[in-house]
């Protein structure tokens, strides 16, 4: 019972997240910190359904046409990959950074409800190649460490550096997320094989709630409601570091 209750919280996140081209990392490690799941099993957990889930985002935001642009993904993936192996890596103790990553995301949430547009124009997206290089290396390093895909950190910069439309940055973090929980897992190794046997069960669940929720943010989700669904993840990701 405590394993399909968890798979119906698993699947209500994949849904909400997924319709922002997200994964659901954060809000998979806030369900298994109420169950008291330890630390060393939940976060090879989060990593790999957010594989899964970022495997269905990717796919339904790049079948849409103009929303997904490889030289804005690019950059940012090159260095954020081995970054993101090098933080999975580390050990997840530092609870001052923990708290200030969380006031971070809050903050970004705050902006996101902030004016929210009915609407944005596509955007011609060109950001500087060092810089992106560089901000993609700091977001795949604190991604790995925390053990999610970074698309929490990417969507809202994106964004507020007017690099990409909402819909836009969801294409682009879906992706993203992709690599570096990839990147993510292979850094935790061997303690990959702490993960719940009842993966099994939860995969399926998340896959075909990443789905729905994803088919509905890159075809029918408006400006305002994909804004207002990425600060709500933001809230719930930046909650999780706050309260540990």
């Amino acid at each position: 019972m405590d394993a399909l209750l968890l798979a119906l919280a698993f699947g209500l996140v994949a849904l909400l997240y997924a319709s922002v081209g997200h994964a659901g990392a954060s809000g998979y490690l806030g369900v298994m910190a109420l169950a008291a799941l330890p630390a060393a099993v939940a976060r090879p957990n989060a990593l790999v359904m957010n594989v899964a889930v970022a495997l269905v985002a990717t796919w339904r935001f790049g079948r849409v046409p103009g929303l997904f642009h490889w030289r804005l993904f690019w950059p940012f993936a090159l260095a954020s990959v081995p970054a993101s192996w090098l933080g999975g890596r580390m050990p997840l103790e530092d609870r001052t950074f923990r708290i200030a990553v969380g006031a971070i995301l809050l903050f970004a949430a705050g902006r996101m409800l902030w004016r929210v547009p009915a609407s944005e124009p596509p955007l011609d997206p060109r950001p500087p190649v060092a810089l992106a290089v560089g901000l993609g290396a700091l977001l795949g390093l604190l991604s790995g460490w925390v053990g999610v895909g970074g698309g929490i950190f990417l969507s809202p910069l994106l964004i507020a550096l007017g690099w990409a439309s909402t819909r836009q940055a969801s294409a682009v973090a879906a992706p993203f997320i992709l690599v570096n929980s990839a990147a993510g897992l292979a850094g935790l190794g061997p303690r990959v094989a702490a993960a719940s046997p009842e993966l099994a069960l939860w995969i399926p669940v998340v896959l075909a709630a990443g789905w729905l929720g994803a088919t509905w943010g890159s075809r029918r989700g408006s400006s305002r409601a994909l804004r207002t669904l990425l600060a709500a993840v933001l809230l719930l990701a930046g909650g999780k570091l706050l309260l540990g």
